[in-house]
């Protein structure tokens, strides 16, 4: 046991370090002798936990969208009043989505899909997918409960998503904009709840 959990924290401290490197030198021009180096071993270390940099990448992007999720949709909870539900998880998900260290990944993560697809499908799948089926299933529960009118949970849940982030996401990925503060964030998540409710909302 203690072994596995020395393994663990081992990787852990390798992401750690994977993620700082990605960010500031770029998937493309990050290599796994700086990871290694900056980690404090060596490179046949470092391949006895993951077998390229591909692997480190993926591991960092799931590892990065499982902290997301955790962070946005944990406040979901299905006796939760519909209304109140979507704007708390509207606020923390566009407070996380629109923040400067997001900002940097999600740029960092379009630029390596573009040479490699199979990476922005590891991202997608593990991260706005999964979060928009999270979403689903709590829309799905309250639909069950006469509480929603949507045919469609999942696509209801994508048109939450794009209400709440619609108007700022481009200015944020073109630098246009700088991280938005919480009046901001309340504003337009008000305004995706009531448009959604007014669409959604049983009559």
């Amino acid at each position: 046991m203690k072994s596995r959990l020395n393994r663990d924290s081992r990787r852990e401290a390798i992401l750690d370090v994977a993620a700082e490197v990605f960010l500031e030198e770029g998937y493309d021009a990050a290599s796994m002798s700086t990871i290694a180096t900056r980690v404090g071993g060596s490179k046949s270390t470092l391949y006895n936990y993951f077998k390229s940099k591909d692997e480190i990448f993926v591991a960092h992007i799931e590892r990065y969208c499982g902290w997301q999720r955790e962070a946005m949709f944990q406040l979901l909870d299905e006796d939760a009043d519909l209304r109140d539900a979507l704007t708390h998880v509207g606020r923390r998900y566009l407070a996380n989505v629109l923040s400067d260290r997001n900002m940097s990944h999600f740029r960092l993560i379009v630029a390596a899909a573009e040479r490699s697809p199979d990476l922005g499908r590891a991202f997608y799948e593990a991260g706005p997918s999964r979060g928009a089926q999270i979403l689903a299933d709590f829309l799905a529960r309250m639909k069950a409960e006469g509480r929603l009118q949507a045919d469609d949970p999942l696509a209801a849940a994508h048109q939450f998503i794009g209400l709440c982030q619609n108007r700022l996401l481009k200015a944020r990925l073109a630098n246009y904009v700088g991280e938005p503060d919480s009046d901001t964030i309340n504003a337009e998540v008000d305004a995706a709840v009531r448009t959604f409710m007014a669409a959604f909302a049983p009559t």
